[in-house]
């Protein structure tokens, strides 16, 4: 499209919301036309945007993407800790709408997956492997949507092994995740540190710049970035 998108941000008085405001505040390839918060009514605001930008809950995926679905607008979704119910309506709705449904929108954090998905190739299932992520203590879900994609990345392919998981909720912590293999003699580490949410806003700023010339269809942060 030509046009500056507007964008319905659905979550706004959350961390992330907040965070996707601000950053939206600086950007001039997109405008911030609406904001609500994760109780309020979709359908009133959703008139008159292109894309909804969604950091509410969970709770809220299936009324989001019916509402999208509904009025035809595309979808930048980025809760976490779905339950089956809910990933089927993502699902659904992705047959009549573009979506990008990420774990995480860091540009860093999805080089982490593309390496990891490349170490997992090379190194083969001699490594053992464990999955370390920290989140501020507030947070909900654990393991995150991030620590739980990294887990389906090292579990495909001839190399499938178990991976261990492990959470650590504590103090103000934006966001870390380490991948360690472990094999005889030696360990290979690959890690990113979030030290501020600006990074995840500005890559849901740049999905939702992409997603609204894209047809219907579910897309990850990978295929925005292209890797």
């Amino acid at each position: 499209m030509n046009n500056v998108p507007r964008a319905l941000l659905v979550g706004a008085h959350g961390r992330m919301g907040r965070a996707v405001a601000a950053a939206a505040a600086k950007e001039p390839g997109l405008t911030i036309k609406a904001e609500l918060g994760r109780e309020d009514p979709i359908t009133p605001g959703i008139n008159g945007c292109d894309v909804v930008i969604d950091f509410s809950s969970a709770h809220a995926t299936e009324a989001v993407c019916r509402a999208c679905a509904e009025h035809r607008k595309a979808l930048v979704l980025g809760t976490t800790g779905h339950n089956a119910t809910q990933k089927t309506s993502i699902a659904a709705a992705a047959h009549l709408i573009p979506i990008v449904f990420a774990a995480n929108f860091s540009v860093g954090v999805n080089a982490l997956f593309a390496l990891t998905r490349r170490a997992a190739e090379l190194l083969g299932s001699e490594f053992d492997v464990d999955v370390i992520e920290m989140h501020h203590r507030t947070k909900k879900d654990a393991p995150s949507g991030t620590a739980k994609r990294l887990v389906e990345i090292l579990s495909v392919g001839e190399a499938h092994r178990p991976v261990a998981t492990h959470s650590i909720r504590a103090g103000d912590i934006v966001g870390d995740h380490m991948v360690i293999f472990t094999g005889p003699g030696e360990r290979l580490e690959l890690i990113h540190r979030a030290t501020t949410r600006e990074t995840f806003a500005a890559g849901a700023l740049r999905a939702a710049r992409w997603i609204v010339d894209q047809p219907a269809g579910l897309y990850s942060m990978e295929n925005v970035l292209g890797f």
